[in-house]
């Protein structure tokens, strides 16, 4: 059964609930491979994001980049092979161009790896994501994601101040699917046809909007 986690930003690590029911989700722990957003720049290594897993008791054998430090071919097996795969946070765009420019999109949806991603990552692993520059993007477009489920995701924004423009923007791309909005210290996790949300986590459907009571307590 595929799972994979749609992931907010975290303020500090995971909290101990989410922490735990990671624990039981990532059996495999041979190889954590993650996916740079922004490839060029090879200091952003996922040290954050990596520190959560870290502080979850949650460690691998080995530790896998991809950028574009790494061959295309050598990335593409990495990704056949991995226990987990973590798209990073960072610049939306960037990362969904190096995914298509390598290939790893189908990859990556025929895995039988748990595959997560934070805020950018998370945005990037949804059906279809909307880029506004409402929302900070320099351009206003709605894009395939990887589609690991048929939903959409808006991720790490400042929902709370922002109910009004975040319900206005992503009015028409709920007619067509739903949409998962959150912000930080928050998490949507499907297991087969399951969705579980963790924190303020709101839904967006045919234009309406409402917040989601948790199924992953604190």
């Amino acid at each position: 059964m595929k799972i994979h986690y749609y992931l907010g930003w975290f303020s500090n690590f995971f909290p101990e609930n989410l922490g735990r029911v990671l624990q039981e989700d990532i059996t495999d722990r041979k190889s954590l491979v993650m996916i740079s957003s922004n490839p060029f720049f090879y200091e952003d290594d996922g040290a954050t994001e990596r520190s959560w897993l870290d502080q979850a008791g949650i460690m691998f054998d080995e530790y896998r980049l991809i950028n574009y430090r790494v061959q295309k071919e050598d990335a593409q097996t990495l990704i056949q092979n991995a226990s987990v795969i973590f798209l990073l946070g960072g610049s939306i765009l960037k990362q969904k161009d190096f995914l298509m420019e390598y290939e790893l999109s189908d990859l990556i949806k025929k895995s039988r790896a748990v595959v997560m991603g934070a805020s950018a990552g998370a945005i990037n692993m949804s059906a279809k994501w909307l880029c506004s520059k409402n929302f900070g993007d320099e351009i206003s477009s709605v894009y395939d994601g990887i589609g690991l489920d048929d939903f959409s995701v808006l991720s790490h924004f400042d929902l709370e101040n922002n109910i009004a423009l975040v319900q206005s923007e992503l009015s028409p791309l709920s007619e067509e699917m739903n949409i998962y909005a959150s912000n930080k210290d928050c998490a949507v996790r499907t297991k087969g046809d399951k969705i579980d949300i963790f924190g303020n986590v709101y839904l967006i459907s045919r234009s309406k909007i409402q917040k989601l009571d948790e199924t992953l307590y604190l």
